[in-house]
């Protein structure tokens, strides 16, 4: 028997009906609005070239760290996925095949944000009616494969049915941002902006750290001492803003922070640039260097961002194999009223600076996080992340952060993703989440229904464009 697939008009909306109601006149103000997409990780050939997507496979499991980690941990090798390797030895590579392995497993995941994405990608994108499931996998592959080939599925054309006001990328600082140049010059009236992501060349503990930090300054035109190396930073942030940036993105593994006086950071660079380096030196370098990236972000205006707390490429047997982001980063515990005190002494009063803060560990929203955004001019807190970017996620995130923080010391809502097409699925689960809990404050007589509607604009819309500067 053929199994429909449906989108219920409520799906997500609170279960009382009155408070149900109410959410749906919520979401209703809000559901087409532009999306703001301030901080995520397509890729900018995309837009620039608008090529046609090669296939299914290449368009919704291969990109997707969601999709085939929860395949991995079901025994299926990266491999059979089309997963590349890093010595270059072959993997699948029949997308049909790699498709049908996906929706034999669909069923794994049942309940999960992945679910309530894709479900919508099929019947929303591909107007797709039936579940996905071993007998429907070949349906499935050819509704899409089909759709692909044409104009309408190209990377611009949904960019604009899908109303993205604007997008932002991510890229290291290696990155020579020809894609970001082409886009611009092709024309196409599109906002994509690139965001500056640092890493490779703040972090000691990268393999490729000194070889980065060479090519680095080479390619800022500056010797490889620790005056070149902050005016290499300083270069490259301004060839960023050329290209659109409004902000920088930090992923180190802590929120640890120091302000060492010159003559020690000096030492230090010296020290991590010969390496090898302890792991209290490789600490420390990197809590000076936010420090200095918040200084820079008070000169130059860039929005400063901070996800902390994921142990990266956990697994090192698929590190090695298949190399980094392949679905093995595993949260680890949060602590920021500590570790950021030495930046917030200097920086946190400031209006130049705005520092958005991001965590894997729930436990710290109501205990440090809110409390500081509720008072730091300069900080605000970034949306449920990464393993919490979930209806329960969101729940949780209002209830911890809403009481001591307010809703203007949060940013809104960003998608963080890979995936394109889960970037309109990802922002329509956020409002449906967000007016269910409005609605819920509404029915508690806690808010007025008026007040309502405008915190749901701004969550949607609002605050992500005045917090990034977009």
């Amino acid at each position: 028997m053929t199994k429909i697939l449906r989108l219920h008009p409520d799906r997500l909306f609170p279960s009382d009906s009155a408070t149900r109601d109410i959410a749906r006149r919520l979401y209703g103000s809000v559901k087409d609005l532009p999306i703001i997409s301030p901080h995520g990780h397509t890729d900018p050939r995309w837009f620039a070239y608008d090529r046609p997507f090669a296939n299914p496979a290449e368009l919704l499991i291969i990109p997707d760290h969601y999709v085939f980690r929860m395949l991995y941990s079901q025994g299926v090798p990266l491999e059979d996925l089309g997963i590349a390797t890093m010595d270059g030895s072959p993997t699948a590579n029949d997308p049909r095949a790699i498709w049908r392995r996906f929706a034999e497993r669909y069923h794994l995941f049942r309940g999960t944000p992945s679910r309530l994405w894709l479900d919508w990608v099929f019947a929303e994108a591909f107007g797709i009616d039936v579940r996905l499931e071993a007998a429907t996998a070949d349906h499935y592959y050819d509704v899409i494969d089909a759709a692909l080939a044409t104009d309408a599925f190209r990377p611009r054309a949904l960019f604009e049915r899908y109303n993205i006001e604007v997008i932002a990328t991510t890229e290291g600082p290696l990155d020579p941002l020809d894609h970001h140049r082409a886009i611009r010059e092709s024309g196409w009236s599109g906002k994509v902006v690139t965001a500056y992501r640092p890493d490779p060349v703040l972090d000691p503990d990268d393999p490729r750290f000194i070889d980065n930090v060479k090519r680095f300054c080479a390619m800022a035109g500056e010797d490889v001492g620790y005056a070149g190396y902050l005016r290499a930073h300083e270069k490259r942030r301004a060839d960023f803003r050329a290209a659109g940036a409004t902000s920088t993105d930090h992923g180190h593994p802590s929120a640890f922070t120091v302000n060492l006086p010159q003559q020690e950071a000096e030492a230090l660079f010296a020290k991590v640039v010969s390496g090898p380096v302890s792991a209290r030196d490789a600490e420390l370098f990197r809590g000076h260097m936010l420090v200095e990236m918040a200084r820079m972000s008070t000169e130059d205006g860039m929005v400063m961002q901070l996800h902390p707390g994921v142990h990266r490429n956990h697994n090192d047997a698929v590190r090695a194999r298949f190399g980094k982001d392949k679905g093995a980063d595993i949260p680890t515990a949060g602590e920021f009223v500590t570790s950021l005190k030495p930046l917030l002494d200097l920086y946190g009063n400031d209006p130049r600076l705005t520092l958005i803060l991001f965590t894997l560990d729930e436990d710290v929203y109501s205990r440090e996080l809110a409390p500081l955004a509720g008072h730091y001019p300069a900080l605000r807190l970034g949306p449920p992340w990464w393993f919490h970017d979930s209806p329960e996620g969101m729940r949780r995130f209002r209830e911890r952060m809403t009481e001591t923080a307010g809703f203007y010391n949060s940013v809104g809502f960003n998608d963080d993703t890979r995936a394109f097409l889960s970037i309109p699925a990802r922002h329509d689960v956020a409002r449906r989440m967000d007016c269910g809990w409005l609605a819920q404050l509404v029915a508690e007589h806690r808010l007025e229904e008026d007040e309502a509607f405008e915190l749901a604009r701004a969550l949607a819309y609002d605050l992500p464009k005045q917090a990034y500067k977009l």
